[in-house]
């Protein structure tokens, strides 16, 4: 059977892959995972078996792909990558499995979002290493036993709540990537950097990383904007004024904030007195879809204490009036009352 969407090789996921560290030795940051994943296949190799079935999990752009690329690096196998959704029936996943070799990792990411008809299917997969396949149907109907090389399956997810207990329980390693440290930015900057040829100094590599909300995927990007902003200048060796300019220019303030961001909290502070506001009137206030506040602006705002979640609404911290410059209306009041 052929795979609706064929795999692809680690070498052709991305276009720039000498920016992925190949190894755990070149691997910056998520300490604690890394401990894990070393214990499992330096075990794995000293029996010479397969390395057992891993989940990685944490929002996206910190990493999961390429720890998955790493394991396969590391076992001296070759990683095969595909995603949830692309996998619809029953097929699909059996010429995914069948085209595997003895070894292989099969990162599958997304998982949460196969259907839950496929997903049956790797129960047997990961445990026997077989999958039984219905041909035909009706009284013609029979199953079909496929046995498979013994592989690994590393699954990707930013929701782990959506995935069935089932199938999370059959991951040997379940472990959860956490936003990077200013530090551990600075050091991926900095190899980065040098990987295209980028002079760039501390200061500068700070400046990014402090703007990049913990996330070397954003890191990455916005480095790549410095040097087409410098480049554009006319200027070989990024400063700190150049990044600062560059930054701005994509309206990434000090903080991380982005504009829609910023426009999220003016628009609490200025609209409705800090709140609380329900999701989708603040999702209509600022013309953007509430799907992207609640997924990609929210966590941000949540995580660095700027927005509170309460069950009346989102409602405005203190650190975030201090943020806007502006006094709470409460303190307003009570103001008033002192003077008058």
């Amino acid at each position: 059977m052929e795979p609706k969407l064929q795999l692809k090789r680690a070498s052709e996921l991305v276009s720039d892959p000498s920016l992925r560290p190949k190894g755990f030795d070149d691997f910056i940051g998520q300490r604690r995972t890394l401990e894990r994943l070393k214990v499992m296949t330096g075990a794995a190799k000293q029996r010479h078996e397969a390395l057992r079935h891993v989940l990685l999990s944490g929002p996206p752009g910190l990493g999961k792909t390429t720890l998955a690329m790493i394991l396969g690096h590391e076992m001296g196998t070759q990683t095969r990558i595909t995603s949830g959704p692309v996998i619809e029936k029953a097929g699909d996943l059996a010429g995914l499995l069948t085209s595997l070799e003895s070894g292989d990792v099969l990162f599958i990411d997304e998982i949460h979002r196969m259907p839950r008809a496929v997903e049956e299917y790797l129960y047997s997969a990961m445990e026997d290493f077989c999958i039984d396949i219905l041909i035909d149907q009706g009284p013609q109907a029979r199953s079909i036993r496929l046995d498979l090389p013994r592989f690994t399956l590393v699954g990707a997810t930013t929701r782990t709540g959506l995935l069935t207990p089932p199938l999370r329980s059959r991951f040997q390693l379940q472990t959860r990537l956490g936003y990077y440290e200013i530090d551990d930015l600075v050091s991926i900057v900095t190899r980065n950097a040098q990987l295209l040829s980028i002079e760039i100094d501390r200061e500068s590599a700070e400046e990014v990383a402090r703007r990049s909300r913990g996330t070397p995927r954003i890191a990455n990007n916005l480095l790549g904007f410095v040097r087409d902003y410098c480049q554009q200048q006319g200027q070989r060796v990024v400063s700190v004024a150049l990044t600062r300019d560059a930054l701005e220019l994509l309206e990434i303030d000090a903080s991380g904030l982005d504009e829609m961001d910023k426009q999220i909290l003016n628009c609490l502070a200025e609209n409705y007195h800090g709140g609380p506001v329900g999701i989708g009137t603040l999702a209509a206030a600022v013309g953007e879809d509430r799907h992207t506040l609640e997924e990609v602006h929210e966590p941000y705002l949540v995580q660095e204490g700027y927005l509170q979640r309460t069950p009346q609404g989102r409602l405005l911290t203190p650190k975030a009036w201090a943020k806007l410059g502006l006094v709470p209306l409460a303190e307003v009041s009570n103001q008033s009352e002192i003077h008058f």
